[in-house]
């Protein structure tokens, strides 16, 4: 088991550790309300509780982050490509709303950091990072991301707009 523990400025205890199928239905949970702000994910229709599991089965790796023993995020992390990609990880993020201000992300980012070394990757791609999503844009920057490419209008948030996506990369 892979886990930390941090307090924040605002002395709340936050917590990472691995994924248990107990945790699916707060996933699922902030999952949806990030689908339904539409300004992140790919989905349009929100996930039902077996689609949920059946997302998190396809990762190997998912961890969870708790706000004083409350679910308010996670991750989940696999190899980008398969056979001479394999060494390039790939990596999505859920923070709840709520939960916003606490260090979550930066957490999350610098556990999958970690993470991704002890399971031999040697980079971090991200795929698709919305434009409009500056708050996780700085974050992944801090982390010592660079943008790679940018996909002109290829992202269509909730409110019908486009934006751009970017992809991001790290060497570990």
């Amino acid at each position: 088991m892979n886990e930390g523990t941090a307090r924040s400025s605002t002395e709340f205890r936050i917590s990472i550790r691995d994924y248990q199928a107990a945790d699916l239905e707060a996933l699922l949970e902030i999952m949806n309300e990030i689908i339904q702000r539409g300004d992140a994910f790919v989905y349009e229709i929100p996930f039902t509780l077996k689609q949920m599991a059946e997302y998190l089965d396809s990762y190997p790796t998912a961890f969870v982050a708790t706000l004083d023993g409350r679910i308010v995020g996670g991750y989940v992390l696999r190899a980008n490509q398969p056979g001479r990609g394999s060494h390039v990880a790939n990596a999505t993020y859920l923070v709840a709303s709520h939960a916003r201000g606490h260090g979550i992300g930066n957490m999350l980012g610098q556990h999958s950091l970690v993470e991704a070394r002890r399971q031999g990757f040697k980079a971090i791609q991200f795929n698709a990072v919305v434009s409009t999503n500056t708050n996780a844009i700085k974050l992944w920057q801090k982390l010592g991301f660079k943008i790679i490419g940018t996909l002109p209008r290829a992202f269509r948030l909730g409110d019908r707009r486009h934006a751009d996506l970017h992809i991001m990369h790290r060497l570990l």
